[in-house]
């Protein structure tokens, strides 16, 4: 089975993919497993190793004989260091790392193709792979970005926003008079409360500016399908005008097919 790691600034989630999986027609078909953790970058290989293994025991896993393969993209170049320890030591073998040089499939039409964060190839990739193009890929995470895979598998650039969590622990810092409030999918788009203003104005205003960058991005380049991925994908996804598609997986599985395509190499 297939080890899949995508490492962002806050969380890093394990995926585990069955091999030769036919028909394939959303980024969780064939996902055995998944699990997200805090990323921190003082974690050890070593100690990367001992949750994991927790991980895949309680699904009935194993390393030794479920695990011959690992996929793994980062924005931490620490945790990358202690990730490729882990799978050298553990795995006998070292990762397929989305970083430049590995086979993507896709040209990257960006200024400097090494700026361009591997979980945003990645989905492009992936949204390629579904969707065909031109397709935006919306991926709500530490940061919110709006990123466009033209019709020919060309990545074309996007736009990057603060993310949900960032913008409203700057809020909660700043104002003394709010009080930090749960996320969830607002009901009204006038709140009657603190709290409900708050999720108002988060839930309805992050679609809004979604929907407004999806519409900018189809003035340039006509219709686009529109895909939304990320960990808060699920709380702005109902509100959005423009989101067609929600795909939890989208980076799991880009890197799933960048695996298979270094692997044959």
């Amino acid at each position: 089975m297939l080890l899949v790691i995508d490492v962002g600034n806050t969380d890093t989630v394990f995926g585990l993919y069955e091999h030769d999986v036919e028909g394939i027609e959303t980024a969780g078909d064939g996902l055995a497993g998944h699990w997200r953790i805090s990323t921190h970058a003082e974690r050890t290989a070593d100690e990367q190793a001992v949750m994991l293994d927790g991980f895949l025991n309680l699904a009935g896993y194993s390393w030794s004989d479920d695990v011959d393969g690992v996929a793994i993209c980062s924005g931490v170049p620490r945790v990358t260091g202690n990730l490729r320890n882990m799978c050298e030591r553990y795995l006998d073998g070292a990762p397929v790392v989305l970083e430049p040089g590995v086979k993507t499939g896709i040209s990257i039409l960006y200024n400097d193709p090494k700026e361009v964060g591997p979980d945003r190839i990645a989905n492009a990739v992936a949204a390629y792979d579904l969707f065909g193009g031109p397709t935006i890929m919306v991926d709500f995470g530490t940061a919110t970005t709006c990123d466009v895979v033209s019709g020919s598998g060309e990545y074309l650039g996007g736009a990057i926003a603060p993310g949900i969590e960032i913008s409203l622990d700057a809020l909660f810092g700043r104002a003394a008079a709010v009080r930090q409030v749960a996320l969830t999918r607002p009901t009204h788009v006038l709140g009657k409360s603190t709290m409900e203003s708050i999720q108002s104005g988060t839930g309805f205003g992050y679609a809004a500016m979604v929907d407004g960058l999806c519409e900018r991005i189809e003035r340039e380049l006509g219709e686009c399908t529109v895909v939304a991925t990320g960990g808060l994908a699920h709380l702005i996804s109902p509100v959005s005008e423009r989101i067609e598609h929600v795909e939890p997986w989208l980076t799991l599985h880009g890197l799933r097919i960048i695996h298979e395509k270094n692997a044959r190499g």
